[in-house]
């Protein structure tokens, strides 16, 4: 069964296909048979006449990571003319970003199908979906009360404070209770006390990677990818430098895994990327997780082929 796809992505030239997930899953579906169309978030509108659409690209995926793609054409097309969208825009979840899960809401009611749903991505905040299985989590208070927090830092001595809708470790933070900045710091990423921020218990752990652990359709993936800072830094994001290091999951990474798994995919989430630090849980990431090349390169476990057949399964079913 050959299928017409489409993934809601940022701009083509901004994707680095030689790390990129996304360009990984339209080159797996391309060599399953399927037509592989990009759309630009930006260009997703509805209107009275025809329903949501986008300007479609149908592309032409190539092995070559400097030259990975040819356009074919493009125009504008009705999301439900395809057999399954795929929703890949990065984060931040700015108001465009929720703008954009209105719009692709309104497609699936008109007979879309869309991956992950839009629902359940406004529902699952990257960092406060934690909250819900705090029993995996490291102490942790969301707040964006000064006060609050630096009780918090008083408490625990040494912590993370991070912003609620970054990625890639952008503006975190590692505050320990003698930082001579803590204040400006706290002042800062709350912007006095206007935004909430996160801030967990510090995890030396972090010391032997924050594990990238895969949910495909309420399967887990064997493999994490565990990223590893490097000298002088706390975080181990890839995006700032962290080094990538597939493994097998431990006991501990399974246990969290196959809990949330099947939850989150009932909701919708037809991937996930949990992060584990040591044995704790410390973000769901439902926007467009990351990590499939990496592991591939170093295991041979193709998770975006396993993501593509999860996509076939689900056409076939509906």
């Amino acid at each position: 069964m050959s299928l017409k796809l489409a993934f809601v992505l940022d701009p083509l030239d901004s994707l680095k296909a030689w790390k990129d997930t996304s360009v990984a899953m339209m080159r797996a579906a391309q060599q399953r048979g399927h037509a592989v169309f990009a759309i630009d978030a930006a260009s997703l509108g509805w209107s009275t006449a025809r329903g949501v659409h986008g300007e479609a690209v149908a592309l032409d995926l190539r092995a070559d990571d400097t030259d990975w793609f040819r356009a074919l054409g493009s125009e504008t097309s009705l999301l439900t003319a395809f057999d399954a969208v795929i929703m890949r825009k990065d984060p931040p979840f700015d108001f465009e970003y929720l703008t954009a899960t209105w719009l692709l809401e309104r497609a699936e009611a008109d007979g879309a199908r869309v991956f992950n749903r839009p629902r359940a991505l406004r529902d699952h905040s990257e960092k406060l979906a934690i909250l819900e299985f705090a029993h995996f989590s490291p102490s942790t208070v969301s707040s964006r009360d000064p006060a609050t927090l630096h009780a918090f830092i008083d408490a625990e001595r040494d912590i993370i404070l991070k912003p609620l809708d970054g990625m890639g470790g952008s503006q975190i933070f590692r505050v320990r209770h003698d930082d001579p900045n803590r204040n400006v710091i706290v002042e800062t990423l709350t912007d006095e006390g206007r935004r909430t921020v996160m801030a967990q218990r510090y995890l030396p752990e972090i010391t032997q990677g924050d594990k990238r652990i895969l949910l495909i359709a309420g399967q887990v993936v064997p493999y994490c990818l565990a990223r590893i800072p490097k000298a002088g830094e706390t975080r181990g994001n890839l995006a700032v430098g962290g080094t990538g290091v597939a493994q097998e999951l431990s006991p501990r990474d399974r246990e969290i895994a196959e809990m949330l798994a099947p939850i989150l995919f009932a909701r919708g989430l037809m991937l996930v990327g949990i992060d584990v630090i040591g044995n704790h849980l410390t973000e769901i990431n439902v926007t467009s997780p990351t990590c499939m090349v990496e592991i591939r390169q170093q295991t041979g476990f193709d998770a975006a082929a396993l993501f593509i057949t999860a996509i076939e399964t689900a056409c076939r079913a509906s």
